[in-house]
This record gives structure tokens, C-alpha cells and sequence, in this order.
């Protein structure tokens, strides 16, 4: 279930469901009871239930939760946002089979109860929440009670992950059928709690109708395209990846990316640069060669002189690095754009995009964090959520974009996308960056597409500082790849 599914993707799905034979009754019914069975298999002790229910389907989802709950013994109590009678659709349905104690939201007093269940707007919610829902939230959240929401908590937008005002944090939350972004976009994800995605029966012919173009970042996304050496190749049918040095006390962040290509798969590893940071280089790295070249108008001919797959540019460039990007862009095969190359065309994300726009169709992966995304694009940047920004951004350049954190995104300029969650807190250290730059040429290098080689290589970077665990150093990564890929390729 790799799909993410927008809001209105998500109401689509809904309309077309009856036609294959699932109502949407059936389908609400289906949803109460899984929020039913996650309230009661994380919060077994909590006798007292009350269910805040709002004026539509997620409401009408809360109804059949605390049904569903009633009946296994717990005392339920329904605090409702609208009265029953002013309900529409299946939401009434429900509503009308639940024939508990029912309060209006305004007189609901959290502090009776063991657990709430959030049930008043769903994730379609653009607006801030005010009055008598706000002042609720405002009490279940002072109450410090656990809340299970239905779908995301109150207040959050399924699509950005954002909130225009306040949010009723989660310590759980039940969705359906699929994930949404604001799942997995912060704050989105740290306000939802834990995720349970319950399958409700809605067919799998009308999520495929959608045509959904964002994903989760797993292998099924891209293991079909995931390379496999073949048993008689040779070195060089893996690809040759070219890393530019920038000069000798700055020499870490392009060995990290070379240490990286080397791990993700490139059958070969050149660093070039000036000969004193070569010296360095060469004290560190011996599977990696070494090529002399004492400033970056030296690059167009190396890459001339030698096929290679894949360029990297940027890691601890410095000076050079615009000539550097020129030569890259120019000679390669591929090329992975980070960290300098962003300062070298700050503001102008135009003239980095002529350049991408002058090569033939070879793939480009340009791979900034926030402050060099802000850095390229300067104030007429992409808008949005984290999702657009970076779609709009890959649209812009002409290239794979991959807008690094803590969710790390990665677009495609024909609209594709796919949003990470496997990313720890401990990844967030000086040369993860250099070293996913890495694992992207490697993974190039060997010919595999550039989305799903972006994709695999974040997925594959957040993996590898899993396998570390706390106390990682950037310096662990390329050595900590190989045991993910073995469980991969199990």
C-alpha cells in the first residue's frame, strides 16, 4: 500500500466505491469498528470513553466507534458537535444507531473519562478551528487524557500536514484505505501519534482509478528497478562515478560522497581534485582512485577521456564549484548537484536550470536541505506544503529534486513524488548528506532510474543510520549500507 492518496483523492475513492459494490455505509461501518479495535487493543484499561463527533463522515465514524465500544462493555458517551437531526448521509445512519448518552460538544467534560476518541473533522479541514470545537479541544488537551483520532486529529490538513490553528495532538490515530502526506509531513506526523491504517474494504480497482502520484518511500516503490550485478560483468559495466575534491583542508564531505557511490553500487570511484588535498585523500581511501586535476577546468577533459556514468559535484567544492557543476553538467553521464552548488547559484535557480535544460536526456538529482532550497531560490521560491514545494521545484529545474529532513521528500518533474518516514533523529549529523549524494551516484551509476534511484537511496540512507543506531557519525553510513542491502535482497 505505497500510495498516499490526497483528500479529494481520498472523496474520489469514496464516490466510486458503490459502483464496485461497496456503499458507503458499509464502508463507515467498516471504519468505526477499526477505530473500535485500535481503542481497545492500545487502552485496554480504559473503562470510560467519550467520542467527540463532529457534523460529517468523520463523525459519522466516530458514532460507530462508540457503538462498537458500548458494546464490549465500556461506558461510552457521545459529545456532539451538531444534533443528530441536522446530520446528512451516512453520517445520520450512524448517528441513529447510537443510542448512548449523546451531550452537546459545549457541555462535554474530558476529565469524567479514561480516553478520548477524536472524531470531529477529518483531514479535508482547511480552516482553523474556532468556537465551541476549539474551546473542546482546548479541554481534552488540558485533561492531558490519551486521544485516539479518527483519520488525523482535529485540525490538521491531510494534505500539508500543517494546521491553519489549533491541533488536538494524537497519541494514536486510525485512518483508512491509504496514508496521506499530512501522515507523514511535519508537524503532521509528530501531532498524529502512532498510525494505524485499517483496511475498510474499499477495493483495490478503485484506489488504482485515482491515479495517485505521491507515494511512501518504500521498495515497492522502486525494487522492480533496484539493480543486480550481473555474474560476468565487468567492474565498469556498474558505472564510474566522478567526484570533484574541493582543496586539502576541506577534503571530508567529497570523500564521503565517493565512500558512498562506492557503497551504493558504482563499479568504480574516481576523486579528482588539486594534488594536496589528493594527499589527504589518499591517507583515508584505497578502493577509491585518485586523479589530479589542479582546478575544475581540468574536468572537461577527464570526463572526456574516460566514460564515466555518473558526476558529483558540490560536496565541499568551495571555490570551484560553479566550474565544477559547468564541467558536470556538460561531460556526465548523470549528475548529483549538492551542498556548494546551491551557494553557487543562489537566486538564480533560472540559470542552473538553463544549464540542466542544454544537456541531452540524461538524468539530473539535485538533493538541498531547507536552508539550501531557500538558499537557490530566494524569495520567489516554490510555495506550499514540503510536497509542492518540491514537485513545483522539480517541475522548475527540469530535475529530480530531493528536499532533504526529517520527511524527506524527492519529486520528479512529471509529477511523481515520494515522502520518507524512516529517517531517525541521529541521521541529522554533518555528511549524511554527502554520503545520500553518494548512494544516489551509486545507484545511477548502475543504470536505474533517477526518481526510483533517489527514492531507493534515501530509503537506504535512513536504513543504514537505523543499523548504526545512536552516536552515529556520517563516517558510519557507507559501512553500515551493506547489511541493509543483504535484508534487501533476501
Amino acid at each position: 500500500m505505497i500510495e498516499l492518496l490526497s483528500c479529494c483523492e481520498m472523496a474520489e475513492a469514496d464516490r466510486r466505491a458503490p459502483g464496485e459494490g461497496v456503499p458507503g455505509e458499509v464502508l463507515m461501518e467498516a471504519a468505526g469498528r477499526a477505530v473500535a479495535e485500535a481503542a481497545l487493543a492500545r487502552w485496554p484499561q480504559a473503562r470510560r470513553v467519550l467520542v467527540l463527533a463532529g457534523p460529517g463522515n468523520n463523525g459519522g465514524d466516530g458514532y460507530v466507534a462508540a457503538r462498537r465500544l458500548a458494546e464490549s462493555g465500556r461506558m461510552v458517551a457521545v459529545a456532539a458537535f451538531a444534533p443528530t437531526e441536522t446530520l446528512r448521509g451516512d453520517a445520520a445512519v450512524m448517528a441513529a444507531r447510537w443510542s448512548g448518552p449523546t451531550v452537546p460538544l459545549a457541555e462535554a467534560d474530558p476529565a469524567a473519562f479514561d480516553l478520548v476518541v477524536d472524531a470531529l473533522f477529518g483531514a479535508g479541514l482547511a480552516r482553523p478551528l474556532a468556537g465551541v470545537a476549539a474551546d473542546a479541544i482546548g479541554r481534552v488537551a488540558d485533561s492531558g487524557l490519551p486521544v485516539l483520532a479518527v483519520d488525523v486529529p482535529s485540525g490538521l490538513n491531510g494534505d500539508t500536514g500543517a494546521a491553519a490553528g489549533a491541533v488536538l495532538p494524537a497519541a494514536s490515530t486510525v485512518t483508512f484505505v491509504r496514508l496521506k502526506p499530512g501522515h507523514l509531513l511535519y508537524p503532521g506526523r509528530a501531532l498524529c501519534g502512532e498510525v494505524v491504517l485499517a483496511d475498510i474494504g474499499m477495493p483495490e480497482s478503485v484506489v488504482a482509478s485515482v491515479g495517485a502520484r505521491t507515494f511512501l518511500n518504500r521498495p515497492g516503490l522502486w525494487r522492480a528497478a533496484f539493480p543486480a550485478p550481473d555474474p560476468q560483468g565487468h567492474k565498469y559495466d556498474r558505472g564510474h562515478v566522478l567526484v570533484w575534491s574541493g582543496p586539502e583542508f576541506a577534503t571530508g564531505a567529497a570523500r564521503l560522497a565517493a565512500l558512498g557511490a562506492a557503497r551504493g553500487g558504482a563499479g568504480a570511484v574516481t576523486l579528482a581534485g588539486p594534488a594536496a588535498a589528493l594527499r589527504v585523500h589518499a591517507a583515508h581511501v584505497s578502493a577509491i582512485m585518485l586523479k589530479p586535476s589542479e582546478t575544475p577546468d581540468d574536468l572537461p577533459t577527464i570526463l572526456a577521456g574516460r566514460h564515466f556514468a555518473v558526476a558529483i559535484a558540490g560536496p565541499g567544492a568551495g571555490d570551484g564549484v560553479r566550474a565544477a557543476t559547468d564541467a558536470a553538467l556538460a561531460g556526465a553521464g548523470a549528475c548529483v548537484l549538492d551542498a556548494d552548488v546551491f551557494t553557487a547559484f543562489a537566486d538564480r535557480p533560472n540559470a542552473l536550470r538553463d544549464r540542466i535544460a542544454e544537456r541531452p536526456a540524461r538524468p539530473v538529482v539535485v538533493t538541498p536541505h531547507e536552508g539550501e532550497f531557500g538558499r537557490l531560490f530566494g524569495q520567489d521560491g516554490p510555495s506550499g506544503s514540503k510536497l509542492d514545494r518540491t514537485r513545483e521545484a522539480a517541475r522548475r529545474l527540469g530535475a529530480i529534486v530531493v528536499l532533504k529532513g526529517p520527511d524527506t521528500v524527492v519529486a520528479s518533474p512529471d509529477g511523481r513524488a515520494a515522502i520518507a518516514d524512516n529517517a531517525p533523529p541521529w541521521l541529522a549529523t554533518a555528511g549524511a548528506g554527502d554520503t545520500l549524494a553518494g548512494f544516489c551516484a551509486g545507484l545511477l551509476a548502475q543504470g536505474m532510474p533517477a526518481f526510483e534511484a533517489a527514492a531507493a537511496a534515501v530509503w537506504l540512507h535512513g536504513e543504514a543510520a537505523r543499523e548504526v543506531g545512536p552516536g552515529l557519525i556520517a563516517d558510519d553510513l557507507p559501512g553500515a549500507l551493506p547489511a541493509v542491502l543483504r535484508r534487501l535482497s533476501a
